[in-house]
């Protein structure tokens, strides 16, 4: 099958349920721009902001593409053949991810930006509303451990990617010195903003220019920023710290938009190796249903919950009721941002797919296979010397490896700030200092295990995010059929996906409890696993019981309670 072929008919797939079936699921939330959204009613500077959607498509496009629709694709591929990978991330972008994503977005703009277990709360009630929480902040939990570990890594050592490309600088110091920079650019760009409000078309020729350019200027200075991994671990998470109570228009927004120019151009270079880099396929289109031994398994369940966010992704909600749909500024903005900016993921997820695709090697001399950001960061180098030439390998694989780190190190501060959001609902705390005590709650445990756990053990915690992540996008689309439902609206378009990923995440996180208690030897990472594989399993069964009583009862009745009728469904 030809790749260009392929690829061209995935992105048409793209634009045509855009228009087509995204249009559809938003006119059944009969967006009206005449309606004021959070971000206008009040505005408070902080986290309540108006912003251009342009401006917010970046911040948040760059919030919910991170190592997910990266690697998922990538490890899933090693395993059962890229067709498998390619049906589910189309299939599961168009029909579950992107409709998850739109109707946390409007959901949340409808309840005043509140968060998906404050939804919750208010439509299957406190104690619904709390078994949420404590799911998220689980799922959390989870996501900053093995982020900060990895980008702790990265900064020590490396990347993967980086110790394969034959370069005369330190691997790791590069890549810290790089991120360094760019949020610092990222600051500078929101104090202008803030202050001199340049249009946004001088700030893009200014800023986006500088921000790659900081690729070449880590290479510098590499030997500048040295650190342990222990030591770069606990540094990232206090700067988390520092991003998560700080206004949004200091470090969120810039640094979102910035970071999404760095993924748009990791985009382009795919689409530029799809179509003019006359590459052949050499991975087998299918390997098999069941691969024992192999990290992932059978294929079901274990393919979805391994490509993850490329199709489908909990945390995405999250973003989008968190932090996102505290800056729309018109109900129209939310289908390019929501419905589109998941699309564009799945897109970033076909080009992870397609560098190992035409992969000729998949094991080191040592036979061990590959990571999957070795493999992305070698794709996007040969990509990227289509234009600047192959003698420059070297430093194409460097930007490759640099824009992985960059996608992993986004994501950490919004699930920080995230996190902030539901511990102050969770206990009322409405103050700044409540912002602190929130924003220490929710690191308190990372700090734990960075301090504590050996260097590298994000692998150990990977699988039981990719399930719990998908297990949360599940329950998101229980919560937003429970509203529609009681608002009397159509709820196929949500049900159906939320039945099948509910299935499949309990069927993977149950073989996991199984998994890790067979392999645990006292207190060790893999009993915390079955503990919390286990605690989510439950949780997720008492909200599905939860739901469907409480639909049960609203179906005896025949009126609309002032609660279905006040965010706009009546």
């Amino acid at each position: 099958m030809s790749l260009t072929l392929l690829a061209v008919g995935f992105l048409l797939v793209l634009v045509a349920a855009y228009h087509l079936y995204g249009g559809w699921v938003a006119r059944q939330f009969q967006l009206d721009d005449s309606r004021p959204t959070p971000a206008r009613e009040v505005n408070d500077g902080v986290d309540f902001i108006p912003t251009r959607p342009f401006y917010l498509f970046g911040q948040h496009f760059s919030a919910i593409a991170a190592a997910g629709p990266i690697a998922g694709p990538i490890l899933a591929c090693q395993v059962f053949g890229w067709l498998p990978c390619l049906l589910w991330i189309g299939f599961g972008v168009v029909l579950i991810g992107a409709v998850h994503d739109f109707a946390s977005l409007a959901a949340s703009v409808r309840h005043g930006a509140t968060s998906v277990a404050e939804i919750t709360r208010e439509h299957l009630g406190t104690k619904a509303g709390r078994a949420m929480m404590a799911f998220i902040w689980i799922a959390l939990v989870y996501v900053i451990v093995a982020f900060a570990d990895i980008t702790a890594g990265t900064f020590a050592a490396g990347s993967e990617e980086l110790k394969a490309a034959t370069v005369a600088f330190n691997p790791g110091g590069a890549v810290a010195a790089a991120s360094v920079l760019y949020l610092g650019l990222s600051l500078v760009l929101g104090l202008v903003q803030k202050y001199l409000e340049p249009p946004l078309w001088l700030v893009t020729v200014v800023f986006v220019p500088a921000a790659f350019a900081l690729s070449w200027a880590g290479t510098l200075m590499s030997n500048t920023f040295v650190m342990s991994h222990k030591g770069w671990g606990l540094l990232i998470l206090a700067y988390c710290c520092v991003a998560s109570v700080v206004p949004v228009w200091t470090l969120l927004q810039p640094r979102g938009y910035l970071g999404g120019f760095i993924l748009y151009a990791a985009i382009a270079l795919g689409v530029v190796g799809v179509l003019f880099g006359g590459y052949e396929i050499q991975q087998p289109a299918f390997k098999g249903w069941s691969v024992p031994g192999s990290m992932t398994g059978t294929l079901f369940p274990f393919l979805f919950v391994t490509i993850a966010c490329g199709a489908c992704s909990g945390f995405h909600g999250l973003v989008c009721s968190g932090t996102t749909s505290k800056q729309v500024e018109k109900e129209s903005h939310i289908k390019p941002v929501g419905y589109g900016a998941m699309l564009a993921e799945g897109f970033v997820a076909l080009i992870a797919l397609v560098t190992i695709m035409i992969a000729t090697q998949l094991t080191d001399a040592a036979g061990k296979p590959l990571a999957a950001g070795t493999i992305y960061g070698n794709g996007i180098g040969r990509f990227l010397t289509l234009i600047i030439g192959p003698d420059h390998l070297a430093f194409a694989t460097t930007f490759g490896a640099m824009a992985f780190s960059t996608f992993v190190f986004d994501t950490l501060d919004v699930c920080t700030r995230l996190g902030r959001y539901i511990a102050q609902e969770l206990f009322n705390w409405r103050t700044r200092a409540g912002a602190l005590a929130g924003t220490l709650l929710t690191v308190a445990l990372p700090v734990y295990f960075i301090a504590f756990a050996p260097p590298n053990s994000w692998s150990k915690f990977w699988t039981l995010f990719g399930a719990s992540n998908q297990l949360l996008a599940a329950l998101t689309l229980l919560t937003i059929t429970a509203w529609l439902y009681q608002a009397r609206k159509r709820i196929a378009y949500t049900l159906v996906p939320m039945a099948f990923v509910l299935v499949i995440t309990l069927w993977a996180l149950s073989l996991m409890v199984v998994g890790n208690l067979r392999a645990t030897k006292g207190l060790d990472v893999e009993l915390v696993n079955a503990v919390a594989s286990a605690a989510l399993v439950l949780l997720a069964l008492y909200l599905a019981v939860t739901a469907l009583l409480k639909l049960r009862n609203d179906r005896r009745g025949d009126t609309l309670t002032p609660a279905h009728t006040a965010v706009g469904l009546e």
